[in-house]
């Protein structure tokens, strides 16, 4: 009897230890520089919201930002699309999707709202964003769910307002203006998915404006490069006068002076995080480096129809010298019990790089 107490004594004592090792391998995101700054840059966030039990996961995202925004000194969140996964959906299958569009739209924007008054949030519309079930015409509940002053922080910064298709106001075509703790004048451009040639032309005469000749523009949009780091030709949707990303970069990136980054998301392979993401540095007209980074997570977690993405988001550490921007990949799902935290970072040369802006 006693040997057997001994025996389990001695398992007790070698799981503990195993599962305390396993919790200091892991290490809590923080600055590298205590003087930089961060962004949060979220996947396409649909799955989350398309099946009412993945939305607590969306929840705990946003929590994990707000709560960390001051030891990753964070001064905004950006998500390419792709908000919910069906914009006019009235009979869920149940399979595919459980919720109606209009609880799809209601669970994000109060997922969202956990940021209202924290941190300003800027968001694209993606292909899901837009028609009855997927992009079969540029109709999108968007501008009701999110609308200008949902978020006082993010009417702060609103610069501009393009038009939609119906000749409307739209926060799918919007700047924002934002000057980092270094003094560096930002300008966020949002574009709606496949932007018709009139959103481009807004966009280009907004950017070209002489009062953000000095700013760094950032083009936020949702389809623009494929997993092999290439801009996407051509996608089979049926809305009218569409641009992917060949398009946006030459009639709008490529020519600009001031396009320095690009942020999208939108692709994706089941279970296959390299295939959800893209990176890619051109020169615009100016002669300057536009870093293009895409990142996506909605396959990860299951599939297309599995838990939304377990949770991954990235950190985009700017640092004090004005330029060195540091890139990494965390997921607040698995940091959340020591069990799962060394799997909260993915450390992979595509998922952990450092750039820089010229």
């Amino acid at each position: 009897m006693r040997k057997k107490s001994l025996l389990l004594l001695l398992f007790v004592s070698v799981l503990c230890f195993t599962l305390s090792a396993q919790q200091n391998d892991y290490t809590k995101p923080s600055l590298s520089d205590g003087d930089s700054w961060s962004l949060i840059l979220l996947p396409d966030v649909q799955t989350y919201v398309k099946f009412d039990y993945n939305q607590p996961i969306l929840d705990l995202m946003l929590a994990w930002v707000v709560n960390n925004m001051q030891v990753l000194n964070t001064k905004m969140v950006l998500c390419p699309g792709d908000l919910v996964e069906q914009n006019d959906l009235f009979n869920p299958n149940g399979r595919v999707v459980n919720q109606t569009s209009v609880s799809q739209w209601e669970a994000v924007s109060a997922a969202f709202g956990r940021l209202d008054g924290q941190l300003p949030y800027i968001l694209a519309i993606g292909n899901h964003d837009y028609g009855i079930v997927n992009a079969e015409n540029r109709h999108t509940h968007f501008d009701k769910y999110f609308p200008p002053n949902k978020n006082r922080l993010n009417q702060k910064m609103l610069r501009e307002v393009g038009m939609n298709v119906e000749g409307r106001p739209t926060l799918a075509n919007a700047t924002y203006e934002f000057v980092s703790p270094h003094g560096r004048k930002f300008l966020i451009l949002v574009l709606e998915f496949a932007p018709r040639d009139e959103a481009l032309e807004w966009a280009k005469g907004v950017i070209e404006k002489e009062q953000y000749a000095d700013h760094t523009v950032i083009l936020l949009t949702h389809s623009y490069m494929d997993r092999n780091n290439k801009h996407i030709v051509h996608e089979n949707y049926k809305i009218p006068g569409p641009n992917y990303g060949e398009a946006v970069w030459q009639k709008l990136v490529k020519p600009s002076k001031n396009i320095r980054m690009v942020f999208a998301g939108h692709i994706g392979v089941p279970d296959d995080p390299k295939g959800h993401t893209a990176f890619r540095v051109d020169e615009n007209a100016g002669g300057k480096k536009v870093s293009q980074m895409v990142f996506n997570a909605q396959a990860l977690g299951g599939g297309w129809h599995g838990n939304g993405g377990d949770g991954w988001l990235r950190i985009l550490e700017f640092l004090p010298d004005g330029k060195t921007i540091k890139v990494k990949t965390f997921s607040p799902l698995f940091a959340i019990s020591p069990t799962t935290q060394k799997y909260a970072w993915r450390t992979e040369a595509h998922d952990e790089f450092t750039f820089e802006l010229d």
